[in-house]
């Protein structure tokens, strides 16, 4: 699959935007717009994992960069509902799975509109992306919310209405995700329906994405999806044609008309770790927003906004072979923070890397200790080895350089026997870091 290159990258930033409507779900709304841009630019809702936040989705994800070639704006929302969990999409309380109930689905709608009024935000060409929770939320909005959005790409979510209120979330101890949610199409169908009664309009079409080796949302719940919008569709379970875009990207599609309603995508061998190498530009080309566009520089009419964290804007995508390595920035010269999040005998963790030196970094590895009977089974933004004991992270290719007081985020799935600890003794490119 090649992504044509249409534009060149800008110095936009990433910043939050505070009295953007009404926000019943209490959410953080961050925004970035390309220096480039069309005069009503396509908005993408690109959402966060559980436990993440708006500007770490930001530096850990594709999506800046390609809005720089591309020219359409980002929505970066942070969740803060908690669900046990922390910082979680709410798909579960029954006011969320109501078009116009309430809940996070009417922040992110106010959302949209403020960067129609602010930006010049084309309503027509509205998507929604996310990975995890964000996933999650991608089909719960396309769902509860089909007249605002054209298209979809959810990575590791789940079918809408999956999670039976909040006592069933969230994912570690869910029915949802635990196994035992196998309901008939017609049914999955229904709940997509029961959501906005008698909405007789078009529906918009999605994406979805899963690792066949997934452990905290199973992959089998990529079935299910498939069931849920396939009835929805009014199509036949059987694709119309299978390939495989790339090595391990097996691709199912669904069509009508000749038009693509549904893509599924089967990635073999991954676990959590959705999206990477390359898979948001899938998603962006499936909105179609890869198509040639005129695109000058715009100016801005900033509204009520707040600089983001200074976290670095991700680079184009490449193959994911680690950079050179700058000296080490000095004893001292890094800041580490952990959040982890753990059920029965499984846990995340979120780590960010704050280069507090006084030059800029290019190209890092983060040796870490991890409590004895944790395992690592997936993780983001990086890789991991050795799986247990005294592991190192080394950057992927978007995210080699970390600039004087800017940060990354990484982050991985393990398993424990128990010990659901954090991780000790930080070092970056071997200087030992403060832990917050």
């Amino acid at each position: 699959m090649v992504i044509p290159s249409l534009q060149p990258a800008y110095a936009a930033s990433l910043v939050e935007v505070t009295n953007f409507g009404d926000n019943p779900g209490g959410m953080r709304m961050y925004v970035y717009v390309p220096d480039a841009r069309p005069a009503n630019p396509a908005i993408v809702v690109a959402m966060h994992g559980c436990g993440g936040s708006g500007p770490a989705f930001y530096s850990g994800s594709e999506f800046a960069s390609l809005a720089d070639r591309y020219g359409f704006v980002v929505i970066y929302p942070t969740a803060t509902q908690q669900a046990g969990f922390g910082n979680c999409f709410d798909t579960w309380s029954d006011t969320a799975k109501r078009h116009g109930g309430g809940s996070d689905p009417v922040s992110l709608v106010s959302m949209i509109n403020y960067v129609s009024r602010q930006y010049g935000g084309d309503l027509n060409r509205v998507y929604a992306t996310g990975s995890s929770s964000g996933g999650m939320m991608t089909n719960h909005m396309l769902a509860v919310y089909p007249e605002v959005f054209k298209a979809g790409a959810a990575f590791m979510g789940v079918p809408f209405n999956c999670f039976a209120g909040a006592a069933d979330y969230p994912p570690g101890r869910s029915q949802c995700t635990g196994g035992n949610m196998n309901r008939t199409p017609q049914q999955w169908g229904d709940a997509v329906r029961q959501a906005y009664p008698g909405y007789s309009g078009p529906r918009p079409k999605l994406q979805v994405w899963h690792g066949t080796n997934d452990t905290l949302v199973p992959y089998q719940l990529l079935q299910e999806s498939i069931e849920q919008w396939t009835n929805v569709f009014g199509l036949s379970q059987t694709p119309t044609s299978t390939d495989t875009p790339q090595t391990n990207w097996n691709r199912r599609r669904w069509t009508s008309n000749g038009n693509v309603l549904l893509e599924a995508y089967s990635i073999q061998g991954a676990g959590h770790s959705l999206p990477s190498g390359g898979m948001a530009a899938a998603a962006i080309q499936f909105f179609g927003l890869t198509s040639p566009s005129p695109t000058t520089p715009a100016p801005t009419t900033p509204g009520p906004t707040t600089p983001a964290p200074t976290t670095p804007a991700p680079t184009t995508p490449a193959p994911t072979t680690p950079a050179p390595t700058t000296p080490p920035p000095g004893s001292g010269a890094c800041r580490v923070t952990v959040a982890v999040n753990a059920w029965n005998n499984g846990l995340t963790a979120d780590i960010t890397i704050t280069n507090t030196g006084g030059s800029a970094v290019n190209g890092w590895s983060l040796a870490f200790t991890l409590p004895g009977g944790q395992a690592i089974t997936s993780g983001w933004n990086a890789t991991y080895a050795p799986s247990s004991g005294q592991v190192t992270a080394r950057n992927v290719a978007y995210n080699a350089a970390i600039p004087v007081n800017g940060s990354v985020s990484v982050g991985f799935q393990a398993t424990h026997t128990g010990n659901n600890g954090k991780p000790s003794a930080f070092a970056l490119n071997g200087a030992a870091c403060t832990v917050a």
